[in-house]
């Protein structure tokens, strides 16, 4: 159980656009989260975003994470690319790189990695892509931290994580469905998504109170949450957040 006193943080996926393509309400968003996720060019972004979006979560006092991606701009990063372990690891530090140079340039620094999309997905599914993504970050810096979906098996995850001197954040959706097996709907389904203010609120509040959440066959799914995703690309993402920070804080 959560526990009133304990603060769980907001975090976003931001720094989405790409050239002229825009993408998200980064500017008027990240006054009111604490974590953004930023995009390091394969699934979104490009140079001059990376750079705007640094400067813009220094400006709001916001922790800057790494959302790195398998190299797909045309899916958004939301297809499965084959990869073996050693691919995987390259583009993990590849991208972690890059975002490091533009942190390092504003005076600041990535604190965590939160793959992207089906990266993230592969990661929690297999064990070998979560090593991997270990591995990457291990070598590159162990000070960063790694944040997974929040599920029944955050032991095992953490007994992983540990002997690559890695620690974990565990996160939960607040805009998305689960499963039973406390997986993300997938957004193949029209219900992946929850578009419906309140019930986002309420949701939050009753994982904070009770330390748990509903899947959407009605089973209670009790999770650790560190922090609370809200995707940046979501319409109503400004309007979610205001209302879980009057909730939550």
């Amino acid at each position: 159980m959560q526990g009133n006193d304990v603060k769980i943080k907001l975090n976003c996926d931001m720094g989405e656009s790409f050239g002229i393509w825009k993408m998200g309400l980064d500017e008027q968003i990240m006054p009111h989260i604490d974590m953004a996720n930023l995009a390091c060019g394969f699934h979104a972004s490009d140079a001059v975003t990376m750079n705007k979006s640094v400067v813009l979560a220094k400006k709001h006092n916001v922790t800057i994470g790494a959302h790195p991606a398998y190299q797909d701009l045309v899916g958004f990063g939301r297809r499965t690319i084959v990869c073996s372990l050693e691919e995987i690891k390259s583009i993990i530090l590849y991208q972690l790189g890059a975002l490091s140079a533009f942190c390092k340039a504003h005076g600041t620094a990535v604190s965590y990695v939160k793959p992207h999309g089906a990266l993230y997905n592969d990661m929690m599914r297999d064990e070998n892509i979560f090593k991997a993504i270990l591995n990457a970050i291990s070598s590159f810096d162990k000070n960063i931290k790694l944040m997974i979906l929040s599920s029944s098996k955050n032991e095992a995850y953490e007994y992983t994580a540990k002997i690559y001197s890695v620690n974990l954040i565990y996160e939960v959706f607040a805009d998305r469905n689960y499963n039973d097996d406390g997986s993300l709907v997938s957004r193949m389904h029209e219900n992946a998504v929850i578009h419906d203010e309140l019930e986002v609120v309420s949701r939050i509040v009753n994982l904070k109170e009770k330390g748990f959440l509903y899947s959407l066959n009605g089973q209670k799914l009790f999770l650790k949450a560190d922090t609370i995703c809200v995707h940046g690309d979501n319409e109503k993402a400004l309007d979610f957040i205001k209302l879980l920070r009057k909730a939550l804080y």
